[in-house]
């Protein structure tokens, strides 16, 4: 398991990042505030603040494999 943070601006920014989440095996759920969603699904996040930092937690042994995949979008 794995966290961290990331910046979803754009529309075009969160289709990528719903493409790249689609193609990984494991489990990625985004938190903003007290909603959680799957990252897998475009509509659940629209459903966040887009304006602040997303929390990513990815459930996987291979979670440094997704964290390079969309290193564009990681914020501290």
């Amino acid at each position: 398991m794995k966290t961290f943070n990331v910046k979803l601006s754009t529309f075009d920014d969160v289709k990528q990042f719903v493409s790249i989440a689609t193609m990984f095996d494991g489990d990625v759920d985004l938190k903003s505030g007290r909603y959680l969603v799957d990252a897998k699904s475009i509509m659940g996040i629209f459903s966040l603040d887009l304006m602040k930092p997303i929390e990513v937690t990815v459930y996987s042994d291979n979670c440094d494999d997704f964290v390079k995949s969309v290193e564009k979008f990681v914020v501290e």
